[in-house]
């Protein structure tokens, strides 16, 4: 039988050793299909549980272990805490891959220290921010943040939940034969549901569904129909996709070329066929396009934080420095793309973050800079919270998403 741990490792080499994010990383490493769900599980529940590992190695280990021999005993931690299985178990897979991989000199110290690990033993932070920084792996200047904004409920937003997919139908009929062997969760939209586990099949080249996540769903929604919109970030395209079928046509702008090809892709599989793409800088103003659109959709490049549940690895790269300068970016896209809303219609600003200097901050600093536009409320039947300017979507009042979205209008 082949080593459990040896598919996790080859794909958490490349998070851990390379930067590469998981989704990445999981669709270049050639893993047995037999075994495919349990090793996405196991890829994700260490990176999910990363900072707490971490401090169960410095518990139990007299000096810092190298990458190699780290990655093996955190994933041996999930194996014994999270997937309950038998120490032995654990300690020879461990110590067999250890030496597979050329690492020999180092199964003593693995053997010894699963055999001597004990959970109660892990030390444990006084402090309530150090608390959830422990408990939910969540980087200590994200609790604090957290903290500062939404108090008690900063819990209840890192906690971790159930994994969901989402999948999106094109219509009723498409969505049925689901439905009726699966069991599913329904959400407020038309044709997207919720499973615990959905296996893809055939029905999805053919463009009978597609994965989108609630808060893409939602954010599509608050959106007024026209005749030409603009989607000033769209790669991967779901958005575009969607957006496609509210509106005349939509011209997508995507900086990356390979990313571009993610669009294309998808609107070819969906059958779409109204959705223009420009490989350009969204953040370079072009005066060719003012006035060119009846709605601007910025969905910007974040921090992410808000869907740090089904993306861990977040968690690992983004550091407390990146946000001044997404922030900037975010703002430079806004100042950028304004120009290009018709009089009388309508610039939609999004997030996949929690963060108030993200999300109600930058619509702040660009009203206080273009005074032609005004807050229009919007409204969602997703749960939310009202911020001054817009909604606030949390994991636990949104399905277990955190999102952020606001409808500017240009006056007429």
């Amino acid at each position: 039988m082949t080593n459990p741990f040896y598919d996790p490792y080859a794909v958490l080499q490349k998070v851990y050793g390379r930067g590469s994010w998981l989704k990445q990383a999981l669709a270049e490493t050639p893993v047995e299909e037999l075994h495919r769900a349990r090793t996405v599980r196991v890829c994700y529940g260490v990176l999910e549980n990363d900072l707490y590992f971490d401090a169960c190695i410095r518990a139990f280990a007299p000096k810092t272990p190298k990458l190699p021999v780290r990655i093996l005993l955190k994933i041996a931690l999930y194996f014994l805490l999270v997937l309950k299985k038998p120490r032995y178990m654990v300690t020879d897979s461990a110590v067999s891959l250890a030496k597979k991989l050329g690492k020999g000199g180092a199964a003593g110290f693995l053997n010894a220290f699963l055999r001597a690990f004990d959970e109660a033993k892990v030390p444990q932070p006084a402090g309530e921010a150090e608390r959830l920084s422990l408990t939910y792996s969540v980087p200590l200047f994200a609790v604090n943040r957290l903290l500062a904004q939404y108090g008690r409920e900063a819990e209840e937003i890192v906690r971790r939940r159930p994994p969901r997919t989402f999948v999106r139908f094109v219509s009723d009929e498409a969505a049925r034969p689901y439905l009726e062997r699966c069991t599913y969760e329904q959400t407020p939209f038309a044709n997207l549901y919720a499973f615990p586990a959905f296996r893809r099949d055939g029905a999805f080249d053919e463009g009978k569904y597609t994965f989108q996540s609630v808060g893409s769903v939602a954010i599509c929604e608050g959106i007024e129909p026209c005749g030409h919109l603009l989607d000033a970030c769209a790669a991967p395209g779901g958005k575009s996709v969607l957006l496609a079928g509210r509106c005349g046509r939509v011209t997508a702008f995507e900086l990356h070329p390979h990313r571009a090809e993610l669009i294309r892709a998808y609107a070819a599989r969906m059958g779409v066929k109204n959705i223009e793409i420009v490989c350009r800088d969204s953040s370079v103003h072009e005066e060719k396009y003012d006035g060119a659109f009846g709605a601007v959709l910025v969905d910007a490049p974040c921090s992410g934080y808000g869907v740090t549940g089904e993306n861990p690895d977040i968690k690992l790269f983004r550091k407390e420095e990146d946000l001044a300068a997404l922030c900037k970016v975010q703002r430079a896209i806004l100042n950028a793309c304004a120009p290009y809303v018709r009089a009388g219609g309508c610039l939609y600003y999004s997030t996949c973050s929690v963060f108030e200097e993200e999300n109600d901050g930058a619509v702040a600093a660009f009203l206080a800079a273009n005074g032609e536009f005004s807050v229009e409320r919007a409204e969602s039947p997703l749960g939310h919270k009202k911020t001054a300017f817009g909604l606030q979507f949390l994991p636990h009042l949104s399905m277990g998403a955190g999102f952020y979205f606001c409808k500017l209008r240009r006056r007429a």
